[in-house]
C-alpha cells in the first residue's frame, strides 16, 4: 500500500528565525456559537482544504476536540503520500484553538484560529507560521501553497455559511 512508503520527521522546536506567517481572515454570516461549532467537527476540515492535497484524517471520527487532542492526516503532496500528526495546544470555546504540527511535512507549523462576533456575522482569523523543510530552496513554492490553501479556504467558509 502506498501509504506504508510515507514518512514524515519529527517537527522541532520553534525556530529562532526563518519564519514565515500569514495572516488571513473571513468574515461569515453566522453566529459566534455556529461558527465555533462548525469548527469544533474536525471532519469539517476535509471540505476547507482543496482536492489537489487529497486530505484525510486517519483519527477515527468522531472527535472530541480538547487541548492535548493529536489528530493523524495524511496529503497527498506532488505524488508522495506524507503523514502529518498535529496537537490541540491550546482550547478556547467561542474564542481560539491553536493546533501545532508534531510530525509532517514542515519544520515548524503552527496554526492559531480565532474567533470574534462582528456586524454582519463572525470574523475567523487564521494565524499561521511555518518554516519549511529545506527553506533555502523551498521557501518561495510552499509559501505560495500555503497562500492557495488559505484562500481556498475562505472561499469555502463562504459556501458553508451562505448569506
Amino acid at each position: 500500500m502506498l501509504d506504508d512508503l510515507a514518512w514524515a520527521p519529527r517537527a522541532g522546536t520553534r525556530p529562532a528565525r526563518g519564519l514565515i506567517h500569514l495572516h488571513t481572515d473571513v468574515i461569515v454570516p453566522a453566529s459566534l456559537e455556529e461558527t465555533f461549532d462548525f469548527f469544533s467537527q474536525a471532519s469539517n476540515l476535509e471540505q476547507l482544504t482543496p482536492a489537489w492535497l487529497n486530505f484525510r484524517i486517519r483519527t477515527p471520527l468522531p472527535l472530541q476536540m480538547r487541548e492535548g487532542l493529536v489528530i493523524e492526516y495524511r496529503i497527498l503532496l506532488y505524488g508522495v503520500p506524507i503523514p502529518w500528526t498535529t496537537r490541540i495546544d491550546a482550547w478556547e470555546p467561542g474564542v481560539r484553538f491553536v493546533d501545532r504540527q508534531l510530525r509532517g511535512p514542515y519544520r515548524w507549523w503552527r496554526h492559531e484560529h480565532r474567533f470574534e462576533t462582528v456586524t454582519g456575522g463572525t470574523r475567523v482569523v487564521d494565524d499561521v507560521e511555518f518554516l519549511p523543510r529545506l527553506a533555502w530552496l523551498t521557501h518561495g513554492k510552499v509559501r505560495r501553497d500555503v497562500e492557495r490553501i488559505f484562500d481556498y479556504r475562505k472561499q469555502a467558509l463562504r459556501r458553508s455559511f451562505p448569506p
